[in-house]
């Protein structure tokens, strides 16, 4: 495959500017079919591989440290600047640096040209394009199920029509940066032709001197995907994206205070794009034309959309524990006690993480965790093996996490009982979550310690949808019957009146 800087230069060539195959094609040195099959590539989203590790370079873990801490210099005197050798010094000890001093200092005299270069403040008059589109991440306050917790927005606006869109997230991380953008597209059903970015860590991963970025592999798949065109500020000029950083203001403002409150996140952002729509019915600040007829202009210029959307994913290789416990982004997500100590490949997108075997089928799904919570666990797999040695049920870590219900229960159970219940369970949490076994539990428990088939007969009616059936009430009192005689007399006395013949 070729690089994508390639490739994005191929589309660019043939899509944008018109240009035919062969000509593009003999510029580069490329087969005619090659410049064909990418020029008519629709689908660029990442495949499933395997992840090889390849060691880097002593430098390049703590380049962006140096550029960091260099960029924080830039403001200060120059005798209160970290000198080359302190650089060194705190690399060796903060970070456990195993390089030279002459390798730091030489990347040091080097990096200080061009981030002084990269620092200058002059700022440029832009014109508002029709077509064209600014990105950037706001935070507001939200109140989820009850709680109060801070959220990002991510705001794609159009500075010539001063329309926008936007979609609120749990993070600014790569994949609800692409989701966000993707979902955008979709309800546009276009593609702006160039788009403004900041220097954000989910397209950039490094600033280079002479305004040249080193993009991530991510994006530049997600750019090559959609054929637009982007454009990235220089580091500290807002004013470069000064509609966007607007309209991020305005949008927290007048939709987003004072908390909004949501349950699902999907129904949210759906509720965003019908904000923005509405919003388009009044004036340009500026042009006394109605924001609608405004963007008209900027649809015009959009790109067409390509036939298959972006799957915004990425894939992690990662090794599960003796638990079958695997880290991803500082959280833990459960697979299952047969993948103890082995490689799994985590498929992760911006809610969930799909946990595959060597096939890459599905081990196991989680949501994805943000915030407080460290720990998905998914207890499924698990009690199998569980069942098979249920005195040791209490002794366990799965133990501990158990329903107060599910606990007081087992409590009371003998050996077999306890091996039957957790076989249950093991069948149950296929198909459902944990809340529906625990109240199939209290609905069995309420004439005492219930029998595994009961909490069985009630969870199956409570899927069904009738829930648990009455008990039969009888009458008080027996209706009288009829007293009947015991033994053969009366049998006899029927031979005699038939002469001996029975009838």
């Amino acid at each position: 495959m070729l690089a994508m800087a390639e490739i994005n230069y191929i589309r660019l060539e043939t899509n944008t500017k018109g240009r035919s195959y062969s000509s593009v094609a003999k510029q580069m040195e490329l087969d005619r079919r090659t410049v064909k099959k990418y020029s008519e590539m629709e689908d660029f989203s990442p495949e499933v591989k395997s992840v090889q590790k390849r060691r880097a370079k002593v430098m390049d873990p703590v380049k962006p440290i140096i550029d960091q801490w260099l960029l924080e210099d830039i403001g200060k005197k120059k005798k209160f600047r970290r000198t080359a050798q302190r650089i060194y010094d705190l690399l060796v000890k903060e970070h456990e640096f195993q390089g030279s001093d002459r390798s730091v200092r030489d990347y040091v005299a080097k990096r200080k040209v061009g981030l002084l270069e990269e620092n200058n403040d002059a700022a440029l008059p832009l014109e508002a394009i029709a077509g064209t589109a600014q990105v950037d991440f706001g935070e507001a306050p939200f109140k989820y199920r009850g709680k109060e917790v801070i959220r990002h927005f991510l705001v794609l606006s159009f500075p010539n029509s001063n329309s926008f869109l936007f979609q609120v997230f749990a993070s600014q991380n790569r994949e609800c940066f692409l989701q966000g953008l993707t979902n955008m597209f979709t309800f546009l059903e276009s593609v702006p032709h160039t788009i403004r970015f900041d220097n954000l860590s989910p397209a950039v991963k490094k600033v280079l001197p002479n305004g040249e970025r080193k993009l991530t592999d991510e994006f530049t798949r997600f750019v090559a995907h959609y054929g637009f065109q982007y454009e990235f500020c220089n580091p500290g000029s807002g004013n470069e994206k000064g509609h966007v950083e607007s309209m991020v203001k305005y949008i927290r403002n007048n939709y987003l205070l004072p908390e909004i409150y949501y349950e699902d996140l999907s129904i949210l952002n759906e509720q965003t794009l019908n904000w923005s729509l509405e919003d388009r019915n009044r004036r340009h600040y500026e042009k006394d034309t109605m924001i609608a007829e405004l963007y008209l202009e900027d649809k015009e210029r959009f790109l067409q959309l390509p036939g298959k959307a972006y799957e915004c994913v990425r894939f992690v290789q990662v090794k599960a524990d003796k638990y079958g416990i695997v880290r991803i982004d500082t959280k833990q997500y459960s697979t299952s006690p047969r993948f103890s100590g082995q490689a799994v490949l985590a498929k992760v997108s911006f809610d969930t993480v799909a946990l595959l075997n060597e096939e890459n089928k599905v081990i196991v799904s989680h949501p994805r965790l943000y915030g407080e919570t460290k720990k998905s666990m998914d207890w499924q797999p698990y009690l199998t093996l569980m069942a098979k040695r249920p005195t040791a049920l209490k002794y366990s870590s799965f133990y501990h996490q158990l329903p107060e219900d599910w606990k007081a229960f087992f409590a009371n159970c003998t050996t077999e009982e306890k091996r039957n219940a957790l076989q249950l369970l093991s069948v149950i949490l296929k198909e459902q979550d944990f809340d529906i076994s625990v109240k199939a539990l209290r609905m069995a428990s309420e004439h005492g310690h219930p029998t595994t088939d009961s909490i069985k007969h009630v969870y199956y009616q409570l899927v069904n949808g009738r829930g648990i059936r009455e008990t039969l009430s009888l009458p008080s009192s027996v209706p009288t019957t009829i007293n009947s005689t015991r033994g053969l007399s009366h049998y006899d006395r029927l031979m005699v009146v038939n002469g001996g013949n029975p009838q």
